[in-house]
């Protein structure tokens, strides 16, 4: 539940501004008297609004969290061992997505003391909800953010050097975020394929040194692959090494 009601939070603070405060007296239903003693209800542009923007919360939690670079390195890890199908993409995903609520755990649960309970509380105001709900998360993403990738996309937008971080707009962090998320993800893959690559390469050589050049290598060196993977306990290292990445 604290879970949700951050995501939530996170939504209003990064997509709603702009319409939380264009219509401020303005109600999500309107009841209207009719003539005849009943009553007719109309939505208002705010909450037609509201649900047009829900469309993209997939897209924010994808672009926003840990879920890139965790969703890559298991995918790799997947067509590394030749394992095509096994785990399917559903439980990639699945897995992928709840290994994100455990890392993004501090964040999303800052954000709840900071700004969701306050909230409720009416001891801030929206304004101030919002400002202190994207705090947590912008940390979290400039803490994994390369410096030439923030360079980049500040010179991209025709920016000048920021005096500091709270100064660097959302439109350049998220970007600047995702390309180092996919280099991330992609150092971590290499080194993942590499044991994998050598039981290839041996199984290979050894078939072609018995003249069995038609058998293909892959169907011997698969049970290899998972037995070796078994044996290091490799799902614990590449989630423990996983989660423990985003807080070195």
């Amino acid at each position: 539940m604290k879970i949700m009601n951050a995501i939530m939070t996170l939504i209003v603070a990064l997509l709603l501004p702009s319409v939380a405060f264009a219509i401020p007296g303005l109600d999500a239903i309107t009841v209207t008297s009719n003539p005849g003693g009943g009553e007719s209800y109309s939505l208002s542009i705010q909450l037609l609004l509201l649900m047009t923007l829900l469309t993209f919360i997939p897209a924010m939690v994808m672009m926003m969290t840990s879920f890139t670079r965790i969703v890559i390195v298991l995918s790799i890890l997947r067509q590394a061992m030749g394992l095509m199908q096994a785990p399917s993409s559903q439980i990639v995903i699945g897995l992928s997505l709840f290994l994100t609520f455990f890392v993004m755990a501090p964040v999303f649960d800052k954000i709840r003391v900071d700004a969701i309970q306050p909230y409720f509380d009416e001891q801030i105001d929206i304004k101030q909800a919002v400002s202190n709900a994207e705090k947590p998360l912008r940390t979290f993403m400039l803490n994994q953010t390369r410096e030439p990738d923030l360079d980049m996309f500040t010179g991209l937008a025709g920016e000048e050097e920021y005096a500091s971080t709270a100064d660097i707009p959302i439109t350049v962090l998220i970007p600047a975020f995702v390309t180092s998320e996919l280099k991330t993800a992609f150092q971590i893959g290499f080194l993942i394929f590499i044991p994998f690559l050598v039981i290839d390469l041996v199984v290979a050589s050894v078939l072609m040194s018995m003249g069995m050049m038609m058998l293909s290598p892959m169907i011997i060196s698969l049970p290899f692959k998972i037995m070796l993977f078994v044996l290091v306990d490799g799902w614990n290292l590449v989630i423990g090494t996983l989660a423990s990445s985003f807080y070195i």
